[in-house]
């Protein structure tokens, strides 16, 4: 099949966007125009110019499942580390904190704890580092302790327990709040610490808590207080 070498301009854009939708490829559709006139106005190659449109593909897309990550990390509040107040909290070193949001440590599976009285911003920096790890690419799910206590709970009395705790073992970095906030019951006490349990040395449990560092101590290998 010989194709058309005199197609029209509206007709090569006419195909161009149809192609997009069939092959999915929504950047590209919107802002072909635009990568057009730039490659022109530069003088890119061909190769360029088509290595310019992968880029606003893949740049889009990962913008797009940063997105999914961040609301399935179900976080009550949107809190980043650079509205972070280390002058307000000046025992926390923004070494650290910059050192952590590499998320290293969540690739290697190890854990965190926050540890520091009320106010201090642990529930900031629990959130803020969640929502970097969700940004690299990995799992995250936020959850208050008691909450999650509860749920556990409600999960064993219905016989899904195993189910639930499988749910949150499938995620990268499980941010629990609050810990120590609330008294626990032992049966959800109990509970949580199966999860904690089943998690160990697999993948990062991030834990805040008003606790001291002595009764938090089997959950930080990795501690910010």
């Amino acid at each position: 099949m010989t194709r058309n070498r005199g197609i029209t301009e509206p007709a090569a854009e006419a195909a161009i966007d149809t192609a997009c939708r069939v092959l999915r490829l929504p950047a590209i559709r919107d802002q072909f125009a635009d990568c057009a006139d730039r490659a022109e106005r530069e003088q890119l190659t061909y190769r360029g110019f088509l290595a310019e449109l992968f880029m606003v593909e893949c740049d889009e897309r990962d913008r797009r499942r940063a997105e999914r990550q961040l609301r399935a990390a179900a976080f009550p509040r949107p809190k980043w580390l650079k509205d972070f107040d280390y002058d307000a909290n000046p025992h926390i070193e923004p070494a650290i904190i910059n050192t952590l949001a590499t998320c290293e440590w969540v690739g290697k599976g190890a854990p965190l704890c926050l540890i520091g009285d009320s106010g201090t911003g642990k529930s900031h920096l629990l959130i803020g580092l969640g929502s970097a790890a969700a940004m690299a690419g990995f799992k995250v799910r936020y959850v208050l302790a008691s909450k999650l206590a509860n749920e556990l709970v409600e999960a064993a009395d219905d016989r899904q327990l195993t189910k639930t705790i499988n749910r949150y073992g499938r995620v990268d970095l499980l941010c629990i709040d609050e810990l120590g906030y609330m008294e626990l019951d032992r049966r959800g006490a109990e509970l949580l610490f199966q999860v904690l349990t089943e998690r160990e040395e697999k993948s990062s449990v991030a834990i805040a808590s008003n606790e001291t560092f002595s009764k938090a101590h089997m959950f930080a290998a990795t501690c910010a207080r």
